[in-house]
């Protein structure tokens, strides 16, 4: 399935821009894939272990895929994709 990741602008320096294509079945798969094309961006959007980090949101067509199943969450063809990292400051 092809899909759209959004990523803010504090991410996209990390990437070639802030909306990138990728492919998966799952919210995890095309997450796996934006890892492998770029390395600096993966520690940001995932642990070691490939899950997501509490402090980063993943939003599926405007829905938190944290209740729809997290990574494993399905998608499809034109699903969007949006990473909100936390903002921590004073």
């Amino acid at each position: 399935m092809s899909v759209t990741l959004h990523l803010p602008v504090v991410l996209s320096k990390l990437a070639d821009g802030r909306v990138l294509e990728a492919e998966g079945a799952t919210v995890g798969a095309a997450i796996a894939q934006i890892a492998e094309r770029y390395p600096a961006l993966a520690p940001r959007l995932r642990d070691e272990a490939g899950n997501p980090y509490p402090f980063v949101t993943f939003y599926l067509n405007d829905e938190d895929i944290r209740f729809h199943g997290g990574f494993a969450a399905p998608l499809s063809d034109g699903d969007e994709l949006t990473v909100v990292p936390a903002i921590a400051g004073g």
